[in-house]
């Protein structure tokens, strides 16, 4: 019997390595899922609830994997919700692939039903993206898309009409300029390394520097060793924006931990503080955070040589893979016998850690978010992969879990969408059935892609959902008040149980109103047999205050309150309990 175009895809697929395809079905892809349904020994397909969360699975595979993820839509609508977690494959450099349906080829242009022109609406998020336009073109167009997403670390979508999946090579000629085989599914990843004099001119940089700072970032994350090896031979702090959280453990004496909003103190009194950085496999896109032009020397080393000095003013490039390139550096780089700036940071952080401590342990009603991550990190495995959304979770989080052994840790970075959280923790328990998974995630974020809940249960996928409710989008409401100075507006949630919603879904639910009661929860939890959902409720006025507040800042917070801010006395006595705390 002949193959048809859609076996021809799924053998492809299969070929070149593919094991999962999250996705969605629809009559557009109606051929396509008949030759997964005959490949199911091969090529395992993981039923999303919403096209979105297969575009999201896919990007959390590929986080955690490093690995080509794959996602699957219809014709049409199913197609158009995938773009938001392609956007975030985008953002955040992952190679993704995305299958598409379309409408009949000889109907596409003439109104027909589901007939939007994919091909052209995936234009800018796609670095790669081609309509297949018969048998004798599915492997040439595959191979592309593939070669290209994993080379460039990027999105590639490919579409098929309805009709062309169910032709056969029968069914059409081939050009005698295409000749049968000449592609290949091989993929030859490039290291490249900088010029001997280039690694040189750096190495003398770093040297001359008093007070070096490392900003490393998701490009090392295979580059521990060499990162803490560069910081111990200079006496380095490693600040690490969240996307490279994982690069060294948070009990490092070299680390300061995050940067940023949801940052630490000390890592920007490093920031500001260091006459030399070295930015490793990072484009932290927050300029107002990085030493002020001129004021260090800057070597930066990237895998793309678009990003240098993309963000801040670089005196040197050093283009490739941040280990292969700090294997070169290193033995180029003296050791400095002065440790005062590494000592200044520790001395910084030991305070940093002892108000964590204080804030996670408190015991007021309401509770806290703060003792939810302080008690579920102490409960964590050391190769535990941790998700979370954006928003105040995001701060929560990037506190109060400390990456430690082989943990992996990721959330949207640049695109920084909500609801990305649980969708990419089916993507790492799909990735990893043995090893502890576990989604950090606000109400807000939660409520958007809450059906995956029962894709979880249909998998029988593990994963410890962590829902910290307060009933608000705590992230928009504190920035309404702090940044633009206005009362909040918009933002109130209406309240949903969501332990109970996770029990009619079939998995466990729980429900954590009292800090004493905390740590037992989660215990039981961690320990279910099975997904659970635990719904931790919180004080909706404990703001996400970064490390260090600026005056600009305060006084656009008291300008909010000053204009009738709602519970504005509630929320002056949490900051100002806050603060008390911090100075004692």
């Amino acid at each position: 019997m002949a193959k048809t175009v859609a076996d021809k895809l799924v053998e492809r697929l299969i070929a070149w390595g593919v094991d999962t395809v999250f996705g969605f079905p629809g009559d557009g892809i109606n051929g396509i899922f008949e030759a997964l349904r005959t490949h199911t020994d091969q090529l395992r397909f993981i039923q999303v609830r919403h096209e979105e969360a297969a575009a999201f699975a896919a990007c959390g595979y590929a986080k955690y994997t490093g690995r080509l993820g794959v996602c699957m839509a219809t014709s049409g609508p199913g197609g158009i919700h995938l773009l938001n977690g392609l956007y975030d494959a985008k953002c955040d450099g992952q190679p993704v692939l995305a299958i598409t349906g379309h409408t009949f080829h000889d109907m596409i242009g003439t109104h027909y039903q589901q007939d939007v022109d994919l091909d052209k609406l995936f234009m800018d998020v796609a670095a790669y993206n081609q309509r297949v336009m018969g048998p004798a073109h599915v492997n040439n167009v595959l191979d592309e898309a593939i070669k290209t997403a994993l080379a460039r670390r990027a999105v590639a979508h490919i579409t098929i009409p309805k009709d062309i999946q169910d032709w056969t090579s029968d069914d059409a000629e081939r050009s005698d300029a295409n000749i049968p085989r000449h592609s290949a599914n091989l993929y030859a990843p490039a290291y490249p390394l900088p010029h001997q004099s280039l690694i040189e001119e750096a190495a003398s940089i770093i040297n001359a520097g008093e007070r070096v700072a490392i900003l490393a970032g998701r490009g090392c994350l295979g580059a521990r060793d060499e990162v803490l090896g560069l910081a111990e031979k200079v006496g380095a702090p490693v600040v690490k924006p969240l996307l490279g959280k994982a690069v060294v453990p948070d009990d490092s004496p070299y680390t300061t931990g995050g940067i940023g909003l949801l940052g630490t103190a000390p890592s920007q009194d490093v920031m500001s503080g260091c006459d030399t950085l070295v930015m490793l496999g990072t484009s932290f896109p927050y300029l107002e955070f990085y030493p002020k032009p001129g004021k260090a020397k800057t070597v930066q080393v990237d895998i793309d040589s678009a990003r240098i000095g993309l963000r801040h003013p670089a005196d040197i490039g050093l283009v490739g893979d941040c280990r292969d390139v700090l294997r070169a550096l290193l033995p180029l780089v003296d050791r400095k016998e002065d440790r005062s700036f590494l000592a200044s940071a520790q001395e910084g952080m030991k305070g940093w850690r002892e108000l964590m401590k204080t804030r996670g342990t408190r015991t007021d009603a309401p509770m806290k978010p703060q003792v939810v991550t302080y008690q579920l990190n102490k409960l964590l495995n050391d190769d535990a992969i941790v998700s979370s959304d954006s928003g105040t979770i995001a701060t929560w989080a990037a506190r109060y879990i400390d990456v430690r052994g082989e943990m992996q840790f990721s959330l949207s970075g640049t695109l920084a969408t909500m609801a990305n959280g649980l969708p990419y923790s089916i993507g790492a328990a799909v990735a990893y059935p043995g090893r502890q998974v576990v989604c950090v995630v606000g109400d807000g974020g939660f409520t958007m892609l809450m059906g995956e809940v029962a894709t979880l249960v249909k998998y029988k996928l593990p994963v410890k959902v962590i829902v910290i409710k307060n009933n608000v989008l705590g992230m928009i409401k504190w920035e309404q008040m702090v940044l633009e100075g206005n009362p909040q507006f918009g933002v109130e949630l209406q309240p949903i149980d969501f332990a109970a919603f996770a029990r009619a879904c079939g998995a466990a639910g729980y429900t954590i109103e009292r800090p004493e009661e905390c740590e037992a929860v989660l215990r039981e939890a961690l320990a279910t047999d099975g997904p659970a959902v635990v719904e931790a409720v919180v004080d909706p006025n404990e703001p996400p205050l970064p490390g260090n507040i600026t005056m600009k800042q305060a006084l656009r917070f008291a300008e909010s309150l000053l204009r009738g801010e709602k519970g504005g006395w509630e929320i002056i006595k949490t900051v100002v309990e806050d603060k008390v705390r911090e100075v004692i």
